[in-house]
Order: C-alpha cells, then structure tokens, then sequence
C-alpha cells in the first residue's frame, strides 16, 4: 500500500528540522510576522498564559499590518470552554479570545471544532501550522510548557516542510471540511449574542468530519509527502498507513509515543515483527515525565494514576516480550529528563519512511478523536542523516530497560494509586479506560 500511496513531491531541501521547543517558537513567531497571505493553524488549544497571549498578539499585530491576510485558528471546541483539569469557576481560554477581539482594530477567527458532543468521546486532534507556503507540523499545543515560556518544557517533534502544493492541501482540507461547517462555532462572540452549533450539527458533524481527506497534485515516485486524516474506524486512512509502515519494515522499526497504550492491531504486528527478526526500538515517556504525573509531595487527585497505568501496559508488554529484549531485537527507551515532559509521537521505518504525526498510537487516537500526519517518503535518502541525528537527539536522556522489572509494580505505589488502581481491576473497567485514555 504504501509504495503505491502518492504523494507531494519535495525537493531535498524542503525538509528541516527544529528540534527544539525554543527553535519552534522562535521559527513560528517569525513565520506569523513575515506571512503574506494566509495563517492556519490547528492545535489541541491556545492557553490563555503568557506564551498563548503572545502567540494571539503576534496574531494580531499580523492581520492589523496586513487586513487582507487570511487567519484562523483551530481549537478544540469542549477544551477551550472549560478550565484546566481542578479549576473552579467561569473560565476557559475562550474568555482570552473573546476579550482579545473586542478590542482588535482587525479580528481573526478562532473557532471551536466540537469534534464530539463531549470532550471524552473524542476531540481536535489536528496539527499543523501552515502560514503562506510553508507547514510547520508538530503535535505541540500553544502554551507556556510546550514553548519553554519559563523553566520547564514538553519535549516535542519540530519539522518544517517548505511546500506550496501541502500548504495549500492542508488549508483545503479545512476549510472544505471544518471552518465552514455549521458545526464549528466561532470563540470570539460576545456573550451576549453568541451563536453556537445546533445540537443534531453537533451529533453529525462526526459523519461528514470522517469523509474530511488531502486534495493534491499526487506523485508514485521520488521524495514526497502524503498528508493523512483519519477519524473513528480502525481501518481509516491514517490507521492504516501505521500498520502498513511497521509490517513493511525489513530491518528498523524507531516508535515514539507518550502514553504506551498501542491499539490491539499496533501490539499485534510489533510482535509479529520481532518473530521475524527485525529490530524494534520503542521510546516512551517515564511515568514521571508524564504531563498528568503528581510528584508524592504534591496533593494527590484521581488524575494522578494515569501516568502509573500508562507504565503498567508498558510492564506487561515488556514482559511478554523479554526474549525479544534479551536478543537485543526490542529496546525500550524512558525518556526523562528532570521536571520536564515527553509528548513524542511518530514512526520511522527502515529509516526510509517516517510519519510525523500527533497521534499517540493508542485506542483514543485510533477511534475517538479526529487526528492527522505526515507520511515523509526519502527514496533518495537525502533525509536519512537528519532523521538518524534527530533519534539521537531523542534518546539523549532515555535510560534503556533490559528487564521488565526496572519497571515498579503495583505493590510499590503510592497508596491512593494502589487504591486506585485495584477498584478499577474490581469493577473490571481496565478495558473501558483504555479505550478512552
């Protein structure tokens, strides 16, 4: 399948590398203040904290330069509605935008995608910042942590992908599919007179949100692009495309993800390709550098046990796969590096192709919410080098596991994670939660 997927062609020249939460603020700053035409970006959210303001003010100092340039921002509907996780009271981020456009000379549009009629069920999964000819992809949402604003940082993957043919693609796409469906409800209203989506919009946008797909000029051969979406399904495009690339590997598989949860279909071709002999290596964040992990000294809220069952489906992979570790065919990396975060995702395959993708490669992201990627095609091996540094980049703060048991069991916890986590086992909700995780 993949051999015959077309795609954009790219000139070797066209891919870059950032690396860094600091290079990819930095470069996405200097994109909106240069941009001629047209600024789309889709995020998970804008914080309403000092990075997401700056990045909203960079917006619209933009568009007061240039009135006819084209800016709209994708948020997920539901997450920019509430406050963070524990926040009581009136608030969200949509107050920020809300209060920021009454007094802009030139507005922008924000608009709220309710993937799903509730936010568990499923949300805005999209990447991508796409200003003029140019995409800047990374699963990065836009606040203080995921821009190294202060002194911690969420470590992400930064690419930069010079190309008209993608932008002008990925801009289609939404705007045919999302920004003008009655769904999508603009952020910015005042309160007074907001209009939202009907709630039968709401229920179907799901159904024609699935039908969402990449228009292009599409090429077999040479260094290319394929852009992928994928919403609910197990056989969408984007779903596909993973099985596909790790069950056509010969030698090297290189798999990232925050939370190791893989979908049944991901966990049953990685063993059926260490069976074969290829070499897999794994990288996943500790259960410290979880973004919802609670230190002991911290007060302890529910939330908190998520990070400790992320590393219990790890333990148990990583158990019923030790003979593939001690052949030295499976090497899983945890990835920690003082107080900061992992939110890594992506596959390389022989390291000839690579997806760049926000997806976490887990059931959540396999069925409930709205995702996409970039599928990198180097027949030319022009990338090959950046891709094996940027793995080494990666894994420059990774400790390798040789035995399951490096991994804590349940019995070592913290009590109210203990408790936890055995209710959950009781009321046999384990399956139910991964779904939703």
């Amino acid at each position: 399948m993949l051999d015959k997927l077309g795609g954009i062609s790219l000139s070797p020249d066209a891919l870059s590398w950032l690396l860094t939460p600091e290079n990819f603020k930095n470069t996405l700053m200097n994109h909106i203040a240069s941009a001629k035409q047209s600024i789309y970006i889709a995020a998970l959210y804008l914080e309403d904290d000092e990075a997401g303001r700056e990045v909203l003010q960079a917006l619209l100092d933009a568009k007061a330069r240039n009135p006819e340039l084209d800016v709209k921002v994708l948020v997920d509907y539901h997450r920019a509605r509430r406050g963070l996780i524990g926040q009581k009271g009136d608030s969200g981020n949509y107050i920020l935008y809300r209060k920021a456009i009454a007094e802009a000379k030139y507005p922008i549009d924000i608009l709220g995608v309710p993937v799903k009629s509730r936010e568990f069920m499923g949300v805005l999964h999209l990447k991508g910042f796409i200003i003029d000819d140019t995409v800047i992809y990374s699963g990065a949402s836009i606040n203080n942590i995921y821009m190294q604003q202060g002194d911690k940082y969420r470590f992400d993957r930064y690419h930069v992908i010079k190309s008209a043919e993608l932008a002008k693609s990925m801009r289609g796409m939404i705007q045919k599919f999302i920004s003008n469906d009655p769904a999508v409800a603009a952020l910015t209203q005042p309160a007074d007179t907001e209009v939202v989506g009907e709630k039968n919009d709401i229920r179907s946008f799901k159904g024609r949100l699935a039908q969402a797909k990449y228009e292009y000029v599409s090429t077999r051969t040479g260094n290319r692009v394929t852009p992928l979406i994928g919403l609910g399904k197990k056989d969408n495009l984007l779903n596909q495309a993973v099985i596909d690339l790790v069950d056509s590997a010969t030698k090297h598989l290189f798999i990232c993800t925050p939370y190791f949860n893989p979908p049944a279909a991901l966990s049953k071709v990685i063993t059926k390709k260490l069976k074969e002999g290829i070499k897999v290596d794994i990288v996943v964040g500790d259960k410290t550098a979880n973004d919802f992990y609670i230190p002991p000294e911290k007060d302890f809220s529910t939330i908190g046990a998520l990070p400790y069952m992320y590393e219990q489906s790890l333990r148990k992979f990583a158990k019923r796969q030790q003979w593939a570790i001690e052949t030295g065919l499976l090497s899983i990396y945890l990835w920690k590096h003082e107080h900061n975060s992992y939110h890594l995702k992506g596959i390389s395959c022989d390291n000839k192709k690579h997806l760049i993708t926000g997806s976490n490669l887990n059931p959540r992201a396999w069925a409930l919410d709205l995702e996409n990627g970039l599928l990198l095609h180097d027949e030319s091996g022009s990338w090959k080098q950046q891709f094996t540094d940027e793995q080494a980049h990666i894994l420059q703060h990774t400790e390798r596991l040789f035995h399951y048991s490096q991994l804590d069991s349940l019995r070592t916890y913290p009590q109210p994670v203990q408790k936890i986590m055995n209710r959950i086992r009781r009321l046999k909700a384990d399956f139910l939660l991964k779904r939703i995780l």
